[in-house]
């Protein structure tokens, strides 16, 4: 087996495993992060009826400066949103990725405007 079919397989085991423990509910909904290389996806998700209450990209931020401060951007403004819709605690999903750099920073600016997670 080539590697990067080894490290998809290895990523994806890691993505299930989490996903069997953790699930979101209408009053603390996930917060799913995946990213890709050109960009960074966070959405807050409600498991019980197979919903998205709403998303954010890194192409809808408007900022200039490294990914990883944009990415801390789309944590504030998900944060933003959610504290509209008086949800105050999410649970984190990182999707299998490793927490740090961007999605560290998803995570830090979450917190900064107001999500407990």
């Amino acid at each position: 087996m080539n590697k990067q079919k080894e490290k998809l397989e290895k990523k994806n085991r890691r993505k299930y495993r989490i996903r069997a423990r953790i699930s979101g509910t209408v009053t603390v909904p996930r917060l799913r992060v995946s990213k890709s290389n050109k960009g960074l996806y966070a959405q807050l998700i409600d498991d019980e009826k197979g919903v998205t209450i709403f998303g954010m990209t890194t192409k809808k931020i408007n900022k200039v400066g490294t990914k990883t401060e944009i990415c801390f951007e789309v944590g504030k403004e998900i944060a933003k949103q959610a504290v509209a819709k008086e949800i105050t605690k999410v649970v984190f999903d990182r999707g299998g990725d490793r927490y740090h750099g961007r999605v560290k920073a998803v995570a830090e600016g979450a917190r900064e405007a107001g999500l407990v997670l």
